[in-house]
């Protein structure tokens, strides 16, 4: 575990602007659900790569209340999406550990606000060892919809779920 987490450490960055996608909702995912009306309450609990459970099982306009937890020892990033939104993510994320936004261990919440990167997406929270985070989500009809840690190397790590989406 110790040598996984030293290689991440020194993941190397490649070159992106600052300024760029971000964790916008990606088409076709769903949206930002209404508190007030969840359907039921999914916990998430992430580590050193992995999250738990790694599926979850929603019904086609199910709102669901993620109550995501970091048990690793290194940020993680619980993001509703798709391959291809986390992959346009990427060169922010990336950027955002260049400008001392992050490091792997440790989030500087000013310093993003005043870059304007604020990391405050309703499908997206990024969370230093030992927080916990929501997120309420209304779930579409069709779609392909997964979860993933776009901390640099994660996702390449196999840091990533699936969301099986089914028939209402």
């Amino acid at each position: 575990m110790k040598s996984l987490i030293t290689a991440l450490a020194f993941v190397p960055l490649a070159g992106g602007a600052l300024a760029g996608p971000g964790h916008g909702s990606a088409q076709g995912i769903g949206e930002p659900g209404d508190p007030a009306k969840v359907d039921r309450t999914v916990e998430i609990a992430m580590d050193e790569m992995s999250y738990t459970p790694a599926s979850v099982e929603v019904t086609a306009g199910e709102t669901i209340r993620f109550v995501v937890s970091n048990e690793g020892l290194l940020i993680h990033e619980f993001n509703l999406g798709t391959p291809d939104s986390w992959a346009a993510h990427e060169d922010e994320m990336q950027a955002m550990m260049r400008e001392g936004m992050m490091n792997m261990r440790r989030v500087d919440h000013e310093k993003m606000q005043e870059m304007g990167m604020a990391h405050d997406d309703p499908n997206s929270v990024l969370l230093e060892p030992g927080e916990s985070g929501e997120i309420v989500w209304t779930f579409p009809e069709d779609g392909q919809v997964g979860y993933a840690c776009n901390v640099p190397g994660h996702l390449e790590a196999g840091m990533k779920g699936e969301v099986e989406l089914g028939a209402s």
